[in-house]
């Protein structure tokens, strides 16, 4: 089935730009949930590579990708973030998003940042949210998280790096603003508290919370408190050869554990 493909610019509240990419089967059931991607804390939806259409083809579902505020073609931002930037965005600004988008049902899909943003959303969305995907989310900040990001920092900063470069084909001029606000941010003393744990006895929907086994940025047990968190909805998926970044590094197992955990939700769907 085609899949049309369109550029949108959403324009919210308190002057926000969105920028998003919305692909859309023709003759898309209005009860069939689209999926919504939610990209890491240095992505955007070029980031996503061919990942929002392999899953349109997998999945049957429309796609809906979107640049958070300070990304892409979105409304820029200022430092320093707030310590609840994460929440701020799961429970205030993508529901607005997906009002602003006229969405109807929807399931979730989020990367690291992402993934943790889109745990908040899952809080609040109630009926609305048919299912969430969580690859490599945190609910907290472990030993491998500190030890990843100062790594990162490390070659952003030496002689010679091709990391700036690499991340400015995305960014532009934004790449030092952003490489900072996520550094800054998860490195600040302040920030040592930040624990997302409580928004997940609200979750009710289907989860599948996978991550990589070699993660560079968290450990494993991430994913075992979050589905602990959520309860037996909540599923763990941890995959092998897999880093930080599964729907890229194990694209074909990744990608496939999330066409089948949707088409169980549409399956499952209320009548």
């Amino acid at each position: 089935m085609t899949v049309e493909w369109s550029t949108r610019q959403l324009e919210l509240e308190q002057g926000v730009s969105i920028r998003a990419l919305h692909g859309r089967h023709g003759a898309q059931d209005a009860q069939r949930p689209t999926l919504v991607l939610l990209h890491e804390a240095l992505g955007c939806i070029a980031m996503w590579k061919q990942v929002p259409q392999r899953l349109a083809a997998l999945t049957g579902c429309d796609v809906f990708v979107y640049e958070r505020r300070g990304y892409g073609g979105s409304s820029p931002i200022s430092l320093p973030r707030p310590d609840d930037y994460l929440e701020q965005e799961g429970r205030d600004w993508l529901p607005r998003v997906l009002d602003s988008a006229a969405l109807g049902p929807v399931i979730l899909v989020g990367h690291s940042d992402g993934g943790s943003i889109a745990l908040v959303a899952a809080a609040v969305l109630g009926d609305r949210l048919h299912g969430l995907v969580t690859m490599a989310a945190h609910i907290y900040i472990d030993h491998l998280t500190l030890a990843g990001i100062s790594d990162t920092v490390a070659r952003y900063r030496a002689a010679g790096s091709d990391l700036p470069e690499r991340l400015a084909r995305y960014h532009g001029e934004r790449t030092d603003l952003l490489f900072r606000a996520w550094h800054e941010t998860w490195a600040r003393p302040a920030y040592a508290g930040f624990d997302l744990s409580p928004w997940l006895t609200d979750i009710r929907c289907e989860a599948l919370i996978m991550q990589g086994e070699q993660d560079q940025y968290g450990v494993a047990e991430q994913v075992t408190d979050i589905c602990a968190g959520i309860g037996p909805r909540a599923r763990p998926l941890l995959l092998s050869d897999c880093g930080h970044v599964p729907h890229l590094e194990a694209p074909e197992p990744s990608l496939q554990a999330i066409a089948d955990f949707v088409a169980g939700c549409v399956e499952r769907r209320p009548a």
